[in-house]
């Protein structure tokens, strides 16, 4: 329902122009998606929602329940979908730059990309550094990579650890207070694993060819192919808690 027109009798350029929202008009969910769509051709309604759920973005809402988007709302949005397109930012460190006033375009932007799907080239540190950053106790390090959750490598005997274990060790920590054990975790690795499966089938020839510019398309399609099962695997989680609170 929230894709019809917050007031049909509008004439469809007072929503937009040439692709771009109104200076005057709010916009519903709707017609956002389809502004941005020229654009951005993976957002979705449900994308946008999402966002939202992940404190991105705020729009106002009527009485009845719609969203309404302003100009700004829809600028907020391009520029947060343009961070996930052509930085792989993640949403914690878009949630960082939105904070910080950090403009669309910044010099240098490609030096700053994080948990994208190549290769990491983050910091390394030994476990000693790794419980000083996380501040959780070396008994959960161990229980996670016991259970293939924390992923190591080994050099010279020692184990170094990467910013990706540091983010899944601070977020496991978060678990673990509410009794959540690397054991419990253990269906997220299974989960995780069946996901990385389908994606290789889908574009892992193309991953592995000589082709330079092959490469980097399947490299980019696995970035939009990963965001879409995230958005679907949270909207999916999202409808069996409301059944689990009795909101469905």
């Amino acid at each position: 329902m929230e894709a019809t027109p917050f007031d049909r009798s509008h004439s469809p350029t007072d929503g937009a122009t040439d692709g771009a929202p109104s200076n005057r008009k709010a916009l519903t969910i709707g017609a956002v998606a389809k502004i941005l769509g020229r654009e951005f051709e993976d957002v979705s309604i449900s994308k946008i929602r999402y966002l939202e759920d992940q404190k991105l973005l705020s729009p106002r809402r009527t009485p009845g329940g719609y969203r309404l988007y302003s100009q700004a709302d829809v600028e907020r949005l391009r520029a947060i979908l343009r961070m996930q397109r052509d930085e792989f930012l993640p949403l914690r460190v878009i949630r960082q730059e939105l904070a910080a006033g950090a403009r669309e375009e910044r010099t240098g932007a490609a030096l700053r990309r994080a948990a994208t799907v190549e290769a990491g080239k983050g910091s390394r540190m030994s476990l000693e550094e790794l419980v000083d950053v996380t501040g959780v106790a070396p008994a959960l390090v161990k229980d996670l990579e016991d259970w293939r959750l924390v992923q190591p490598d080994t050099l010279e005997g020692t184990k170094f650890y990467d910013d990706t274990d540091r983010e899944i060790v601070q977020a496991s920590a978060e678990l673990a207070r509410f009794g959540v054990g690397g054991r419990n975790l253990k269906v997220l690795r299974t989960a995780a694993d069946r996901e990385a499966q389908l994606l290789e089938a889908v574009v892992g020839a193309a991953l592995r060819s000589s082709n330079h510019n092959t490469r980097r398309e399947a490299l980019e399609n696995l970035e939009s192919l990963a965001a879409a099962c995230n958005n679907l695997t949270h909207m999916l989680l999202v409808r069996d808690l409301r059944k689990l609170t009795g909101e469905e």
